[in-house]
This record gives structure tokens, C-alpha cells and sequence, in this order.
């Protein structure tokens, strides 16, 4: 991981924090780095609404931003998963979930990614939603850059 990287990230966040800020934007922001940052392909952000539906908030992707949609409009797949128990969701291969979220997956596939991570997005003791990290490669994130996500 780049710690400069991390540390500058940081402070554009904190400064955009400072200023007058568009929410939306600056969580499409928080994705793109987001991805940089932990050495992802693209991150999407899904967020409970006041009725404690999952809504797509951000993507550093337009690929990502649809394969949020589609979970959200579905209620399938990692994020939606992660949301309901509270807890990682790592499919380190993503053609061993094809079982799992049949639709999620072969749109994910057919957009280049091999894995996906999905980390609870938590404001004190609740879930709010759910971080997705996905990778054109197989293979689990470490420990680190989970705690980091």
C-alpha cells in the first residue's frame, strides 16, 4: 500500500470537507481514490434511504454504477448481501457465486471483474450500506486493506 498516496488522499478529502461541498460528488470522489488507494479495479457506494432501501450513491466507474443499479434494483449480490448481515462479503473468485447472485455475476464477469469485496458502511452501531471493491483479478484482499476499506 502507498502511504503517500494514502496521506495525500486524505488531505484532498479533508480539504473538499472544508469547503462547500457537493455530497454526491464527493463520494464519487471517495470511490475513484478509493480504488486507487486500495489497488482496486473500481469501488461503489450503496446507501440505505430513509425507508432503509439500498440506493446507489457513487461509482468510479459507469460500469460499477450499473452493477450497483442492478443489485439495488434487485436486492442481490455482495453489497446488498453485506448490508442484511453486516459483514464482509469476499468472493475471491466470482465464478464460484454464480449460484449465489446468477444475474449479478454474469454482468460483473461480462464487465471484466474476477472477485469483488463488500464492506459494511457503518455510523456508530448501524449499517448504512455497503462499500464494493471489485478486481479484474481473482484472489482476496488482505487483512490491511480490508480494515483500510
Amino acid at each position: 500500500m502507498n502511504e503517500r498516496l494514502l496521506a495525500e488522499v486524505f488531505v484532498e478529502l479533508a480539504d473538499t470537507l472544508v469547503d462547500d461541498f457537493d455530497v454526491v460528488d464527493f463520494l464519487h470522489q471517495v470511490t475513484v481514490r478509493c480504488a486507487q488507494v486500495l489497488d482496486v479495479a473500481a469501488a461503489g457506494v450503496l446507501l440505505t434511504d430513509l425507508r432503509g432501501a439500498l440506493r446507489v450513491i457513487a461509482a468510479s466507474t459507469e460500469q460499477t454504477r450499473l452493477l450497483e443499479v442492478l443489485q439495488s434494483q434487485t436486492d442481490q449480490g455482495p453489497c446488498p448481501e453485506c448490508f442484511h448481515t453486516g459483514r464482509l462479503v469476499a468472493v475471491a473468485d466470482l465464478s464460484t457465486a454464480t449460484a449465489r447472485w446468477p444475474r449479478f455475476v454474469a454482468e460483473a464477469r461480462q464487465a471484466g471483474f474476477a472477485s469483488v469485496h463488500a464492506v459494511p458502511m457503518r455510523l456508530r452501531t448501524d449499517i448504512i450500506g455497503a462499500l464494493n471493491l471489485f478486481h479484474t483479478e481473482p484472489g482476496a484482499l488482505d487483512e490491511d486493506t480490508i480494515r483500510l476499506a
